[in-house]
């Protein structure tokens, strides 16, 4: 049975399941939801939510009959049913979800969000709130940067679904955000580079999933 995964590729989210995907080599194709009408409201509409997810988001993962939503909760279906990027241990598997419940609410929420008024919203941000945001991105990204000042990885000495998660808006180009990662926070551009060469069949988000990158529209 086909496994297919429906998103865009400038969705973050999406690409956090692709990466997962990728590396356990499990064949999967993808479903384009369009970003146009992603930033029109379709998959908020009514008819949207009631035939593909009622919470009226991507990722959909569909595989095996059943339809998964929710990218750290697919990440762990995926973790566990494959017995790879779960954890090493115990103790390893308990911080994993620690730090994806930390990168759900607050290191990918407020990036993201920042990142979606900025580039792709129909109407230019309000610059009191894109300063709340950016306040909240450094608190969160400082604390990540200082976690990896001594580490390879989030978790352990190997890559699991905690790096993906929080890798998941870590490579798209700076333009779109306006925040340079690289020059900020050198502990974080660093482990990307890890993750680029530990992860298999690791790919860009704008190669690995389909729709064409657009200029920043503010």
């Amino acid at each position: 049975m086909t496994t297919t995964l429906h998103g865009f590729s400038q969705s973050g989210n999406t690409y956090k399941v692709a990466l997962l995907l990728q590396a356990l080599q499990v064949p999967w194709t993808a479903r384009h939801v369009p970003l146009a009408e992603f930033a029109a409201g379709l998959t908020r509409s009514e008819p949207w939510r009631q035939a593909e997810n009622e919470m009226g988001e991507v990722p959909i993962l569909e595989m095996d009959g059943k339809r998964l939503t929710q990218s750290a909760a697919i990440l762990l279906h995926l973790a566990e049913r494959h017995g790879q990027y779960g954890g090493a241990n115990d103790d390893e598997r308990q911080d994993v979800l620690r730090w994806l419940f930390f990168d759900n609410h607050k290191f990918t929420s407020y990036f993201a969000t920042y990142r979606f008024m900025k580039s792709f919203a129909p109407v230019a941000p309000d610059p009191t709130l894109m300063a709340w945001f950016k306040g909240r991105i450094a608190n969160a990204f400082g604390i990540v940067d200082k976690h990896l000042a001594g580490r390879p990885f989030i978790v352990g000495n190997a890559p699991t679904i905690a790096d993906m998660s929080l890798a998941g808006y870590q490579f798209f180009p700076v333009e779109e955000s306006g925040i340079d990662i690289a020059a900020q926070y050198p502990a974080i551009a660093a482990w990307r580079e890890r993750l680029k060469a530990a992860l298999p069949g690791w790919q860009p988000p704008y190669e690995l999933l389909p729709g064409e990158q657009v200029a920043p529209k503010w």
